[in-house]
């Protein structure tokens, strides 16, 4: 069954695609790292509309659970009686925002370091850099929670976000 459309998959790994080359080119002089950055917004600006105009799975309205939803899931989780869902766990879903959120904070506090407001301050750079790392660090999570829900669902997710494909079999979300 196809959980993933075709847009969703394509903005996914183009903000892979542009992330990764932001971060490579973060310490370069030249504009490739504002190029990239400003790909990388223009993407999550993109992902925000498909969030509430795309299928059924890319909506918001599916994923993002209430705060005592996730808990539960989270305890699911521990002990080991998590459900698959078809779509994005409540875990997932506010991994989902916060990534999105992420990028899309450090576009703005890019942009604005370009700015004359706040040109020559070494607050905003600061700033910058520690959403560059905080976005790193929810990327770590991001793959740690695909590699063990993968695990413990037996499912390669990797492959679904590939394909757009999973298993519609025994599932309650």
């Amino acid at each position: 069954m196809t959980i993933w459309d075709l847009p969703l998959r394509l903005l996914h790994w183009s903000l892979v695609l542009c992330v990764a080359a932001a971060w490579l080119t973060s310490s370069d002089t030249g504009p490739q790292h504002e190029y990239w950055g400003y790909g990388a917004a223009a993407i999550v600006a993109c992902r925000f509309l498909w969030g509430y105009t795309g299928n059924y799975y890319a909506r918001f309205s599916q994923f993002v659970r209430n705060g005592g939803d996730t808990l539960h899931y989270l305890r699911q989780v521990i002990g080991g009686t998590a459900p698959r869902y078809l779509g994005h766990n409540p875990l997932g879903g506010w991994m989902v925002l916060a990534l999105l959120l992420c990028v899309a904070l450090l576009g703005i506090t890019g942009w604005a370091l370009n700015t004359d407001l706040l040109w020559g301050y070494a607050w905003p750079v600061r700033v910058h850099q520690a959403l560059g790392w905080t976005l790193l660090g929810l990327i770590a999570l991001h793959l740690g929670g695909v590699l063990f829900t993968s695990w413990q669902h037996r499912e390669n997710l990797v492959a679904a976000m590939l394909s757009g494909r999973k298993d519609a079999d025994d599932h309650p979300g």
